[in-house]
Parts: C-alpha cells; structure tokens; sequence
C-alpha cells in the first residue's frame, strides 16, 4: 500500500520518476567503459521499479570548456551542453559516473561539472536555483585508490549548486591497487564483489526514496533560500544578491 499524510510511501512502485546517469568515462561509444557496468546495476533496479531512465556519455557529443551556459556564445562554433541540460533538467534523479585517473576524476566528470555550476544561476518554478528538488548521487570505476576522494568531490559540488544528497549516495569499485583488470574485465571479480553491489544498491533505493518524497511534497519548501528575496536579514529584497550572476 502507498503512504498517507502521515506515512512515508513504502511501496516499491517508483513510476514517474525520472533518472539521468551521466557517464564520464573517456571512451566513445561503443567502446567497452567499464563504469557503465555500475551504472546497468543502478540503472537496471531503477527500471524494475518503474523509473523512466536515460544514460548519456557527454564524451560522445561536442561539450564546450566553459562556465557559461551556452559557450557558443563565448567563441565555441559548437555545444552540446544545452541540449543535454533539457535532458537534466527534466530529472529527478541525477547520477554523476565515470572513472578514477591519476587518483582524480576524470576530465570529462571535471567538465560535466563545471557545465552543472554553469546553469546554477537560473531558477525554477518556486524562484529557487535550478537544481533545488533534485537527488543526486556518484559511481566511480578503476583499478587504482581513489573512489571516497572523487565521490567526496561530485557530491560535495552537486549539493553546493542545490543538489539534495540523500544517505550513502555513491559507490564503486576499483579492484586490486595498481594495473590490473577492470570492473567488466573476465575475472576480475566486480560484478561478483558483494560490497560494491551492496552499495550500489543502497545508493539506488536511497535516491529512489528521496527524490519521491521531494516530488510528493512539491521540492524544498521556497522559504529563506529565494535569492530573488536575499537579504542580510532573510525577511527583505532590498539587498543585492551577492552571487556574481
């Protein structure tokens, strides 16, 4: 049975939700990435449960460098980004994957990144910053150290621009330290790693949870964090906002 006014829903139907993964790895379709094995884990329970899901390699269309929200208006000839932004903005649920490189994320999360802060400045319905109402949550795949740092990263930056960030938000797997098999690699043991697939699922059900009370309860209430209606005092509009947009 679903919840009541007073219940959360427990039911384990999430029809009508939607959910974006964004996959940072650096190889073109159809190359193998082996963080897409993470996210068909996530992905896939996400669709058993009746979540309309899309995933995107950034990689495989002309992103721009840039912090602005549309670069070709910055001398870029081309830029992917304000499609692919239709496509995240329609989300309730967005998942930042992509692979570990020199202990770091890599480039393309880096930009994917920079590309999110870009539309930061631009509001929603209820006056608040776009990404308010949303739930969001990062995968990480490689063979070296690294996944606490990059995961510490995306979710700190996506929580910073108004990104909801339920409990136990990531996951990853990384394998021995040092060269050695991938996550999709024969033999290398991820798909099998009971901690990884663990995680994987408890980030899933938890982004799943949240973003259905967010959109059951119509988002974060729009009280003291308008920034139509910023003041050093929260009650007044008379003072600028002090964001550079």
């Amino acid at each position: 049975m679903g919840g009541t006014e007073n219940s959360p829903d427990r039911s384990d139907d999430f029809t009508g939700l939607r959910a974006i993964f964004l996959n940072c790895t650096l190889k073109r379709s159809p190359e193998l990435s082996h963080t897409s094995g993470l996210i068909d884990l996530s992905a896939g329970l996400m669709r058993d449960k009746g979540v309309d899901v899309e995933v995107v390699r950034p990689i495989d269309h002309p992103v721009a460098t840039g912090v602005y929200p549309d670069m070709t208006e910055h001398g870029w000839e081309e830029d992917a980004w304000p499609a692919l932004f239709e496509k995240i903005d329609r989300a309730d649920i967005l998942v930042i994957a992509g692979p570990i490189w020199l202990g770091d994320n890599s480039s393309v999360t880096k930009r994917i990144i920079e590309r999110l802060y870009a539309m930061s400045g631009m509001t929603n319905p209820q006056g608040q910053y776009i990404y308010y109402g949303k739930v969001g949550g990062a995968l990480i795949s490689g063979n070296e150290d690294g996944i606490k740092h990059c995961a510490m990263n995306i979710l700190y930056s996506l929580q910073h621009i108004g990104v909801t960030i339920p409990p136990a938000a990531d996951a990853g797997w990384i394998g021995e330290a040092g060269p050695g098999p991938s996550y999709l690699d024969e033999g290398s043991g991820g798909p099998e790693n009971d901690f990884t697939t663990r995680n994987t699922a408890f980030m899933t059900w938890n982004l799943m949870h949240l973003a259905r009370m967010l959109k059951q309860a119509g988002g974060i209430p729009a009280r003291g964090n308008v920034p139509g209606e910023w003041s050093k005092e929260g009650t007044s509009g008379l003072d600028p906002n002090p964001e550079y947009r």
